[in-house]
């Protein structure tokens, strides 16, 4: 069988172990040959291809659920449901999806792009399922990183209080997270899978008790508990600690092996309640530069499949902001021994590697655990420590209650850097960055800003760890500006002060972080027409600079705010309500993403179709202000003001 003649994975159903593997074998190529050319996640689907195979043989996929956590991991799963001929379309603009989404797919049975979800929505269905008397079986697969999140530890708890829950957990172990795992959890796994297959000798044992004279069929409970005790005699320590929460614990179990896999999913769904099957997998198995770098190979941009290296760039590209924040807090922990970065598995991503490897003293990785990492920097601030949490701002998300009750509350000087902030591209809704400036604005005693470059973005980190209370700094996916760089040095901002850009007396522009450079580039193309704006640079969200925004709308009349995250309680909605409670009606128009999802596609063609790219900015403000009359004449009186003729 050909893996282009499969839509269902049904169609799988049956086939040899010799005819699965070379299924297999066509699911990496195929995967290989789409990722080296658009770009995606590599060595997590690659690692999980035999599992996906083994399952399914054992699952109806009509009416069976399989809930992948966090779905980056699921792309054998896209191409054996009928997915095979668009996977070419992987992460654009309406094309296949980097993640499961449920409107994809009905095979995608529930949609996440952040860890450790999987378990609690997987036991949700099969509590659905009994509930309504229904008769299917449900199946969570989970990464070994993703198991260190608490909400997995959460489900696993509960889901061990419902023995008679027919329900399934594979445990994906790939000794792997986007980096290395980290804690104690991790160290247990990696112990077991070190150690000698468990043999299920319970069954033996029963077998042998029966035979016994006196005894029969029926044992009595005082046997059956001692062959339970047998049992966890022959478990590994973690699967005793599994079999104590009240899960039926089989592994590890070798995840490239199709026969043994099949043979262990079966009897797992035997059982009759809950299951954990532990499967030992290498993650990018299959193409050796994956699997000798896991971390660079976790996902990879366009790159040649022969050589393993990404293809070079069409222009260089300054430092990402990501690296500049990396290599001043090297510098800043350098001069000061109290400051500490702090990262949830993103220590690449953020640029906290750099930290890593420079002084590991001052690093701290607490895996997928972002609430951990949050109440974490409040313990270490309350004793004098200046701990610096870098998170993604989607991540950062799962962390809201720990900003208000464990850090805003007590006032605490914990410094976020919110990575990933606005539009990122191809990973889609799960995770653009979009709400954090609504998020954040509400929190007690935040002070919250965003740079308009990497120069600013140096400043603004010190002025954080300068101040006394919790502080919030925003930064974009990507390059800088390209502006020139200090290497020390760096003077912090006045807090609250804004930035005076251009002057102009037809229009005020207020711009926020990543939205200054587009601000001045919509002023320069209104100027052609005969517009002239003065342009701020608002540098802070909280507190506003009221003294130096008010006056202006007062005197020009015109404002316009703009801003890369969600309008909804964004940083337009914040001028309009300083401008309200003061009593000041100046019309403004809010330029920002609106209330919807942004899907999957690159930065610049989401921008565009949310109308973010200059010259539809500058297009929107002649509208909204009555300057979009082909036929009107923009002139100066003597007076500076502006009149059409």
């Amino acid at each position: 069988m050909r893996l282009s003649e499969v839509s269902h994975p049904n169609q799988l159903h049956g086939l040899t172990t010799t005819q699965l593997e070379d299924i297999a074998c066509q699911v990496r190529e195929r995967h290989l040959q789409v990722v080296s050319t658009s770009g995606g996640h590599l060595g997590p689907g690659l690692g999980v291809v035999e599992l996906t195979l083994a399952l399914y043989q054992t699952l109806d996929l009509d009416v069976d659920k399989v809930v992948w956590d966090v779905g980056h991991q699921a792309y054998p799963h896209k191409l054996i449901t009928g997915r095979y001929e668009q996977f070419h379309t992987l992460r654009q603009k309406d094309g296949v999806a980097g993640y499961l989404k449920r409107s994809e797919s009905n095979f995608d049975h529930f949609g996440a792009g952040h860890a450790s979800t999987s378990i609690s929505a997987a036991l949700g269905m099969a509590f659905a399922r009994d509930r309504l008397g229904k008769d299917y079986k449900c199946v969570a697969v989970i990464g070994d990183g993703a198991l260190t999140g608490g909400m997995a530890l959460e489900a696993i708890n509960h889901a061990g209080h419902l023995p008679s829950t027919p329900f399934l957990v594979v445990l994906n172990d790939n000794d792997m997270s986007i980096s290395p795992p980290v804690g104690a959890l991790s160290t247990y796994l990696n112990r077991m899978r070190h150690s000698a297959p468990v043999q299920f000798i319970s069954d033996s044992v029963q077998e042998s008790v029966k035979n016994l004279p006196f005894i029969g069929k029926e044992m009595p409970s005082e046997i059956k508990s001692l062959t339970g005790s047998v049992r966890r005699l022959a478990v590994p320590k973690v699967g005793a600690v599994f079999e104590e929460l009240g899960f039926t614990y089989m592994g590890p179990i070798d995840g490239h092996d199709i026969s043994q896999m099949v043979r262990t999913f079966q009897a797992a769904h035997r059982v009759g309640g809950p299951v954990l099957v532990h499967v030992a997998t290498t993650k990018g198995k299959g193409y050796p530069y994956a699997e000798a770098d896991q971390v660079g190979y976790h996902a990879q941009s366009a790159f040649d499949l022969t050589t393993g290296k990404s293809l070079p760039s069409k222009k260089p590209k300054p430092p990402s902001y990501s690296k500049v924040f990396g290599q001043t807090l090297v510098k800043l922990c350098e001069q000061d021994s109290k400051v500490v970065g702090i990262t949830a598995a993103m220590a690449t991503g953020t640029g906290l590697d750099l930290l890593q490897k420079a002084i590991p003293d001052q690093y701290i990785d607490v895996g997928i655990a972002e609430q951990h990492a949050v109440t974490l920097a409040a313990g270490m601030a309350t004793q004098g420590l200046k701990p610096v949490v870098a998170i993604y701002s989607t991540f950062l998300q799962r962390a809201y209650d720990q900003l208000i009750h464990d850090v805003g509350i007590q006032n605490l000087p914990v410094t976020f850097v919110l990575d990933r902030a606005g539009i990122v591209g191809a990973d889609g809704p799960t995770h653009q960055g979009q709400y954090d400036i609504s998020y954040l604005r509400s929190v007690p005693n935040f002070t919250v800003m965003a740079p308009k470059d990497e120069a600013e973005l140096q400043q603004m980190l010190v002025t954080c760890l300068e101040h006394n209370g919790p502080a919030a700094l925003r930064i974009p996916r990507g390059p800088g500006e390209g502006v020139t760089l200090m290497e020390e040095g760096w003077d912090r901002i006045k807090i609250g002060r804004g930035e005076l850009l251009e002057e102009g007396d037809d229009l005020l522009i207020l711009a926020y972080g990543s939205m200054v450079a587009p601000a001045l580039k919509t002023s320069s193309i209104l100027r052609s027409s005969g517009i002239d704006a003065t342009v701020i640079n608002a540098r802070f969200l909280r507190p506003l600079d009221q003294a130096l925004i008010h006056p202006l709308a007062r005197r020009i009349g015109k404002v316009v705010t703009m801003e890369e995250g969600t309008i909804c309680g964004g940083f337009g909605a914040a001028v309009v309500e300083s401008f309200s409670d003061q009593d000041l009606m100046v019309p403004t128009l809010r330029i920002g993403i609106p209330d919807k999802l942004v899907d999957h596609a690159s930065p610049d063609q989401s921008k565009e179709s949310l109308g973010l790219m200059p010259p539809q900015m500058s297009e929107r403000i002649k509208e909204r202000f009555g300057w979009s009359n082909p036929n009107s004449l923009f002139v100066k009186n003597s007076t500076s003001e502006s009149i059409e003729k």
